[in-house]
């Protein structure tokens, strides 16, 4: 079935989880909304960030995509459930992969999860790992200077070293062994997370979790791209066209040449 995948952030963050996509599903064509105007969805209410969702659903359902991939960690956990109630396409978010990646990887039973204000609020990645093991004891810090830096460009500077340190002093503190990066951006400073807590810390990015469930549950429903012409991926943004295509550029293992602007409003 060669209709498109439809991927959506509040940034540009969601392309760590569309270029997981590429290289794990390759023959997919990708429809990708980054919605620049009202980004950080981190800071918003459950409210506002469930109709900005809705609105971006409703626009990739007017591309026929097959699926949705809300690659939010906050829509995911703030707006995923009542939206899956309301589609009939299978649609995934990033939280539940990562969850269950970092129960699988604990040794010591100690996890760490940083992300945005909302998603460490929200408990949601506490709630699905004592789900799956009630003995693990969660770790969760809120590290919201980490968007900012990264949409900056500061991937290896001295300044997002001195973050990371301030951010992440408790993880060690508490001994943690799995750090989820619980935000889309945060694995585009890995080296930097990875530099402080060390080797002996295992990192789990869910958006190459994310990727691996969306490749088993088009299987599951039959729903893969069997075709093995060159896909074709779509962008769409509600600001910022240049810096878009100049972050996805970075990113993303293609050249993105055409990115346009709509109205998320109107949907």
């Amino acid at each position: 079935m060669n209709n498109p995948i439809g991927v959506f952030d509040s940034g540009v963050g969601g392309l760590t989880v569309a270029r997981e996509i590429m290289r794990q599903l390759p023959n997919e064509n990708l429809v990708y909304f980054g919605d620049t105007a009202r980004v950080p969805y981190g800071s918003k209410s459950k409210s506002t960030v469930l109709k900005y969702s809705r609105q971006i659903v409703r626009f990739l359902r007017t591309k026929n995509v097959k699926a949705i991939v809300v690659a939010c960690n906050t829509a995911s956990a703030l707006a995923l459930d009542e939206i899956a109630a309301e589609l009939d396409i299978p649609i995934i978010g990033v939280v539940k992969p990562g969850a269950k990646m970092a129960v699988e990887t604990t040794n010591t039973g100690n996890v760490g999860v940083i992300g945005t204000v909302s998603t460490v609020k929200s408990g949601i990645y506490n709630d699905y790992i004592r789900e799956l093991n009630a003995d693990i004891t969660v770790v969760s810090k809120a590290c919201p200077l980490f968007c900012p830096l990264v949409e900056e460009g500061l991937l290896e500077d001295r300044v997002t070293d001195d973050i990371a340190a301030r951010y992440l002093q408790v993880m060690k503190e508490y001994k943690v062994d799995t750090l989820v990066l619980g935000c889309t951006h945060y694995p585009l400073i890995r080296n930097t997370i990875k530099r402080f807590m060390g080797d002996d810390v295992v990192l789990v990015n869910p958006a190459f979790e994310t990727a691996k469930s969306l490749k088993e549950l088009l299987t599951q429903r039959n729903l893969l791209n069997q075709e093995k012409q060159r896909p074709q991926h779509e962008y769409y943004v509600s600001d910022g066209v240049e810096s878009f295509i100049a972050f996805a550029d970075s990113v993303l293992p293609c050249h993105v040449t055409d990115t346009k602007v709509i109205d998320i409003e109107s949907y």
